[in-house]
Order: structure tokens, then C-alpha cells, then sequence
């Protein structure tokens, strides 16, 4: 074996580690929303969640900036963004305190099927048949999930905005980074996402308790040690050859679900699954190019806000 391929292989090897442990902690931190949310308002618990990634990673952010780096011609579209971003978190929070863990969390992983249409619809990029191939499989996929035993769960769908506002945030950055620096990004996507998480505080504030407050602190602990793993993972390997690993996400959920909740799952969720996995696995790839830039916005992006 050449020394370059050996040093491929053990990028892969580290990268797919990498993304697997980061992927654990993202579960870690679903259970931590699932368990908090039976005592608290969705809003305070997504309003905490940006402040103590904020607050984790605030020194770092700190260090990057200056003025001139504050300095753009598009806030109106950090604002959607921000907004978009902020949406995605209330639905996936949501989701996950109304629906079993692993339902939230695979409701979640559908953002790849939405982006090539939202890209095609706002920045005109043109879709292989391969892609609309991934889309229609991907959505039957949500079908069996949403449907499992014949009857229509309707909170699911609001899992599934999720993943749609998701991959409208996405595709923005991929907007915003054609003129954008990443830092510029990170500060304005983290100004004004805790701006807008503020303001339901006002009608809907609750003081946790010391068990909340502790659940409040892993939760953000575990979702920003998950992105900074994402990000170091990413850096290493490939993303189109690592991002298939993103979807042990599901599996780590599932055993929190079964061991904490006694929750349980049926073919139809692990078929729609596996359907939902392959569509998004087929729709990185193909659009890993075009991507490239978005997703390494998005990684930085998500150090400071998951």
C-alpha cells in the first residue's frame, strides 16, 4: 500500500471516529432536551441552549473578531438565517420532547432532502436525476416513519419543518458565503438567534430547578463538544465519504429511547430509516461539490449555536 493511501485510509478511519463520537454526544444532548422539556417551556430550554453554547465558545469567538470584520451589505440575509436557524431548533426541540428520541432525531437528518429543491428554487442550481431519485425515495422514507401503523402523527410533522427550515438555513449560508467571512457569519447568525429566543422569554420564562439547570448545562456541553467533534471529523476526511456516519445519530437515540423511556421501534420506522439514510447519503454526494463551502461555514457556524 502507498504512503499516500495509507494516509487516506487513516484520515478515514479518523474522520468516521470522529464523527461517531460526535454523533454520541448529538444523541446524548436529545435525551438531555427529551428529559428537561417535561418540566420546561420549549422556548426557555432552546433559549438556554444558545446561551450555554455561547457562553462555552464565547472565548474563542471573542479572539476572532473586530470591527471591520462586523462590517456587511446583507444583513437581511444573516437575518434570514438567523431566523431560519432558529426555527429549526423550536421544531426539532419540540419534536423531540412530543415524540419518541429516535423519531425526533431521524426527523432531523431529512435537511439534505429539502436543500437541492430550496437551492434549485432560490440560487438555480440545476438537480441531476440522480437527486430527484434521492428526494422521492427519502420522502417515502418519512412516510413509513410519520405512518407507521396507519395512523397520521401529525406532531411528526413538525419534526419535518425542522429538517425543512434546516436545509433553508443551509442554503443561505451557501448564499451568504459567496460574499461572506465565516466569522462574520458566526456572529451574526449568534446575535440575533439569541435575540429572537428572548423574546417568548417574556410570557413563557420559568426558573428551573437545580436538576433542570443541570440537564440545561449538559445539554449545551454535549451539543457543543458534538459539533467541535463534527468539525474536527470533517477536516480530516471527506465529507462525502463521512457524512453517511451522521446517521448513528438515530441508532445512539434509540438505545437512549429504549433504556430511559422504554421506547420502542417497529419496521416501518426502521425501514422508512433506512430509506431516509440512503436518499441523504445519495444527495450529499452528488451535491458534495457544490456544497463544499456551505458546509464548512455551517460546521463553524454550529460550534457556537447547536
Amino acid at each position: 500500500m502507498s504512503q499516500s493511501n495509507m494516509r487516506y485510509r487513516q484520515n478515514f478511519v479518523l474522520g468516521a471516529a470522529l464523527i461517531v463520537a460526535s454523533e454520541l454526544l448529538f444523541a446524548s444532548m436529545g435525551a438531555a432536551v427529551k428529559a428537561v422539556s417535561t418540566g420546561l417551556p420549549t422556548e426557555v430550554v432552546v433559549f438556554m441552549r444558545g446561551l450555554f453554547g455561547v457562553l462555552i465558545l464565547l472565548p474563542l469567538l471573542l479572539r476572532r473578531l473586530n470591527i471591520e470584520v462586523l462590517a456587511t451589505k446583507v444583513f437581511h440575509l444573516h437575518l434570514l438565517r438567523a431566523c431560519l436557524g432558529v426555527s429549526a431548533m423550536y421544531c426539532f426541540f419540540y419534536a423531540l420532547a412530543n415524540l419518541q428520541l429516535a423519531d425526533g432525531m431521524l426527523l432531523k437528518m431529512t435537511a439534505p432532502l429539502f436543500m437541492p429543491l430550496i437551492a434549485a428554487m432560490w440560487l438555480f442550481e440545476k438537480l441531476q436525476a440522480k437527486i430527484w431519485l434521492a428526494v422521492g425515495l427519502g420522502f417515502v422514507g418519512v412516510a413509513l416513519v410519520l405512518q407507521p401503523e396507519g395512523e397520521f402523527n401529525w406532531i411528526a410533522l413538525v419534526g419535518l419543518a425542522g429538517g425543512m427550515f434546516a436545509a433553508g438555513a443551509k442554503v443561505t449560508v451557501r448564499r451568504l458565503g459567496q460574499t461572506e467571512p465565516t466569522i462574520r457569519i458566526v456572529f451574526y447568525f449568534s446575535l440575533i438567534v439569541m435575540l429572537i429566543a428572548a423574546i417568548p422569554l417574556s410570557w413563557t420564562w420559568q426558573l428551573p430547578s437545580g436538576q433542570e439547570w443541570g440537564l440545561l448545562f449538559l445539554m449545551g456541553l454535549f451539543g457543543t463538544l458534538g459539533q467541535l467533534l463534527l468539525t474536527r471529523g470533517y477536516s480530516v476526511a471527506a465529507a462525502s465519504q463521512v457524512a453517511p456516519f451522521t446517521y448513528f445519530s438515530v441508532v445512539f437515540a434509540a438505545l437512549y429511547g429504549y433504556l430511559f423511556w422504554q421506547e420502542t421501534i417497529d419496521l416501518g420506522f426502521i425501514a422508512g430509516a433506512v430509506l431516509i439514510a440512503i436518499a441523504g447519503i445519495v444527495a450529499l454526494r452528488t451535491n458534495s461539490k457544490q456544497t463544499k463551502r456551505s458546509n464548512e461555514i455551517e460546521q463553524e457556524a454550529a460550534e457556537v449555536n447547536s
